[in-house]
């Protein structure tokens, strides 16, 4: 995969690499030029006293030499800007393909591998890059050019080129292929230490509140001695690859100065000749050794290609309509699932088995049932987070995977059951909900959502700085902040799922009732655990195991189902649930 992504990637920079090549062809050219130079001042002989050839030669030496060193940096700059604006494009993508994954994809790769791929592995690509600008492409032309120029100087050593060239790269290849598996596993390692270390500091909290320090760092210290592991092995292959190309120059300049002093001795070179052969078996096994460092990046960037192609040709499971229907102006505010049956990948059982509800504007429809009933799945399934197995999810009379996901989101306003806040400020969290909300609308909405109080309280109030994850509040203020993030949206659709959980139960009356009015004209979908929040509800479904096992209201359901007669007599005393 990895030559497919450089081919694609780095067609907009087309002009920049033309100009590497070009660079690279003159400086190298220039560098080769410079021993023969040298070899026929010494076997012409320069007369003592002649400072004009003095000057005219070392002058053009120095012409030559700057001629090499302009290109280098020319090349260098032009590899560079290749590179960089090659990982920026790459991330870029990066980011955008995995914007449109659901849960499933995300669930399937994981946060810590997605944020390795996106990091981690598209460096070590752009270091390729950067080499093969720099490296790849000098290397070549300056070990074909030393090779037709040592010839040049003298066929009679030509077989020690033939012999040590092969030499080294079989020696090299055997090296690298070794230690491909070695880097395979090394960015596996990595996204597990990754992994680890985000849930530690997600987790901080609770680990301390258990006093299980000791634990989480035995478990970061075996995932860090895995990867220590793999890359000690992959650095011992890596170690031995120099030591073992130097053996090859060392043994191949005594085989030249050996052989070659015999054919000076017995007239059949010149010392200038063999003094500019030396120097160009150096350059090519210097560019033989500069590929070989190319090539020991090659195989930890052939991996890290292929874990960043698995990312960009992964489709989502939520796909947009080619043929995307409007929305039905009648029908605004209207959910509706029908014979709904949603089962996660390798899951022995559904989540939700046939399952069928409908919710209407100025009506709130709540969900309650027991853990693992299926709660939030339902929720997640009218915006497409998930897309069902079996069944249909319409919104305004519309299919929604016959709507434009934009559209879909823009009638929808969901808080999840995990009140998640960006890091910036409260106003740039509300404005999420409605980017063009004006401070009085963010304000109205803080009022509603009981959040009012204590935004006013904070030393900069709307503008008051918010860690990320809204780590900085308590985590009732965070649900109060997602929940007046969604009112301000004022959507078609109020999706609550399990919102008001983090609230004492008078907040919660208060936050209730502050809705009502504002949410008249729209349908509400709340999910809940306490049966305090949902009592008042128009319609009260209870699940069970994914099924809808009572429907109505809270009299008529204590009076006729059990599983919610359950749930009340675990929550409330009877004077209460009457």
């Amino acid at each position: 995969m990895l030559v497919p992504i450089l081919r694609q990637r780095l067609a907009p920079y087309r002009s920049w690499l033309v100009a590497v090549v070009a660079l690279q062809l003159v400086g190298v050219l220039a560098m080769l030029y410079l021993p023969s130079l040298n070899a026929s001042i010494i076997d012409d002989g320069v007369v003592p006293g002649d400072t004009a050839l003095i000057w005219r030669l070392g002058g053009v030496m120095l012409v030559v030499s700057c001629v090499q060193i302009v290109c280098s940096v020319g090349a260098a700059w032009f590899g560079a800007r290749t590179a960089t604006a090659f990982g920026r494009d790459l991330r870029r993508d990066l980011f955008q393909r995995v914007g449109t994954f659901s849960t499933r994809e995300v669930q399937e790769f994981g946060a810590p591998s997605l944020i390795t791929r996106t990091t981690n592995d598209v460096q070590q690509v752009q270091m390729l890059v950067v080499m093969t600008c720099l490296i790849a492409v000098s290397s070549p032309i300056m070990m074909v050019g030393g090779v037709l120029m040592a010839l040049r100087e003298d066929l009679g050593l030509g077989w020690i080129l033939a012999v040590v060239v092969p030499a080294l790269f079989v020696s090299v290849g055997f090296v690298i292929s070794r230690m491909v598996p070695s880097f395979r596993a090394m960015q596996a390692r990595i996204d597990e230490v990754n992994r680890v270390l985000r849930e530690q500091i997600a987790g901080i909290r609770v680990v301390r509140a258990f006093v299980r320090e000791r634990h989480e760092t035995e478990r970061f210290a075996v995932a860090n001695e895995e990867l220590t592991d793999v890359a000690v092995r992959a650095g011992r292959w890596m170690a031995t690859m120099f030591p073992l190309a130097m053996l090859v120059v060392n043994v191949s300049s005594v085989g030249v100065v050996w052989f070659g002093g015999h054919r000076v001795d017995s007239g059949q070179m010149e010392v200038g000749a063999l003094t500019a052969f030396l120097s160009y078996l150096m350059q090519i096994l210097m560019s033989v050794m500069m590929a070989t460092f190319m090539l020991m990046q090659v195989p930890r960037s052939a991996v890290c290609a292929e874990r960043i192609s698995e990312v960009l040709t992964t489709d989502t499971s939520v796909r947009r309509s080619r043929e995307p229907h409007p929305l039905d102006p009648a029908r605004r505010g209207h959910v509706d699932l029908e014979s709904v049956t949603f089962a996660y990948p390798g899951a022995e059982a559904p989540v939700l088995s046939g399952l069928s509800l409908s919710a209407r504007p100025g009506r709130v429809v709540a969900v309650i049932g027991s853990t693992g009933a299926g709660k939030s799945t339902l929720v997640n399934l009218v915006p497409r987070l998930f897309d069902t197995t079996a069944g249909t999810v319409r919104v305004a009379g519309v299919d929604v995977r016959d709507l434009d996901p934009e559209v879909l989101w823009g009638e929808l306003g969901l808080v999840p059951q995990k009140a998640y806040l960006f890091s910036g400020t409260v106003r740039s969290n509300l404005a999420h909900g409605r980017p063009d909300a004006t401070e009085e609308q963010m304000w109205e909405a803080l009022e509603i959502a009981q959040a009012r109080d204590f935004v006013q309280a904070l030393p900069e109030g709307l503008d008051s700085p918010v860690a990320q994850g809204g780590t900085n509040l308590s985590g009732g203020q965070r649900q109060r902040l997602a929940i007046a993030r969604a009112v301000v949206r004022r959507p078609a659709v109020y999706l609550f799922d399990d919102a008001f959980s983090a609230l004492d139960l008078a907040t919660d009356a208060r936050l209730r009732a502050a809705l009502r009015p504002v949410t008249t004209e729209a349908t509400v979908v709340v999910v809940a655990q306490r049966v305090s929040t949902i009592r008042d509800a128009d319609v009260i479904v209870v699940l069970e195991d994914g099924r809808v096992v009572g429907r109505g209201g809270h009299d008529e359901l204590l009076a006729g189902c059990a599983t919610y007669q359950e749930i009340v007599a675990s929550q409330l005393s009877a004077e209460e649930a009457a």
